[in-house]
Formats: C-alpha cells, structure tokens, sequence
C-alpha cells in the first residue's frame, strides 16, 4: 500500500509554497519579505510549519532570539518560542505592518495574515512590538529590548 498524501496539518489552513519571495529590500535592512502577488485584506499569505523551543528566551542563542516568535503569548505556554520554517521569520518589522500573525496550536503552525490589501512586489512586514501578533504597536521597544538597533528603511 502506498502512502496517502496529506494536503494540510490542519484541515482549513493547506500547506503549500507562498506567494512570496526573498529579496534585497534595498535599504540598510537588507534581505526581506515580498508579495510575488497581490493579496487580499484577511487572506492568509503564508502558513509556516514552527519548531518550538521550551526554554526562558534569554538562554536562547543570541541569533536565534532574533528570529523566533514568542509562542507564549500566541498560544498560552510559557517560556515557549517558535522558530518559523518557510520565509516565517524573515519578515522585517513595521509599524504598521501588512500582515498579522496567529499561532494554529494543534498543527504547530504559524499563520500570517493580510491586515490591508497588499501589491505585488510590496515587501510585507510584521509588528515585533505589538501583543499576540497584532500589527499596530504603540512604540518600538522590542529593538531596544533585545539590543538591536532598529534600522529604517
């Protein structure tokens, strides 16, 4: 017997190749995001398999602590971070940002979602700073936080 292909992880979110790539942004930020087309508000633009690490962030390697989402706070286990497969965390910040992310806990998966209508070719970013993967954040403090100064593009 053969093995049967599954789609998807999770019944609603399939997981295929994104409609994106990466790219130079052309600023000091360097490499980023980039709709390959155009996206919807509320359409999902990538659903990222997540490797988790259960550990305090600050025993995280420094490089590492720079990519991963807090998964804590998106699915409620503490001192949990995730480290987003695909082009999940490539995503510069922005503030606002295009895209809105949300953790799927049963596939340990990582969704990022249209916050506008976005162009082709636009580069799409996510909020560092603000609470659960919302978009808009009142300051930048994350940068400041994790010792990285904030680069400006």
């Amino acid at each position: 017997m053969g093995r049967q292909r599954r789609e998807s992880i999770s019944s609603d979110i399939p997981l295929r190749p994104p409609d994106v790539c990466v790219k130079d942004t052309g600023t000091p930020k360097g490499r980023g995001v980039f709709a390959l087309r155009a996206f919807a508000e509320g359409e999902v633009v990538e659903v990222c398999p997540a490797v988790l690490f259960r550990m305090p962030f600050e025993q995280l390697p420094e490089e590492v602590r720079k990519l991963v989402y807090d998964w804590g706070g998106l699915a409620g286990m503490p001192d949990t971070h995730a480290l987003a497969l695909g082009y999940g965390s490539l995503y510069n910040h922005g503030n606002p940002a295009s895209l809105r992310y949300g953790a799927d806990e049963a596939g340990l998966l990582l969704r990022l979602v249209a916050v506008r209508d976005v162009a082709a070719g636009e580069e799409l970013t996510i909020n560092y700073n603000a609470e659960g993967g919302e978009p808009v954040s009142g300051d930048d403090y994350w940068f400041e936080m994790n010792g990285v100064t904030p680069i400006a593009g």
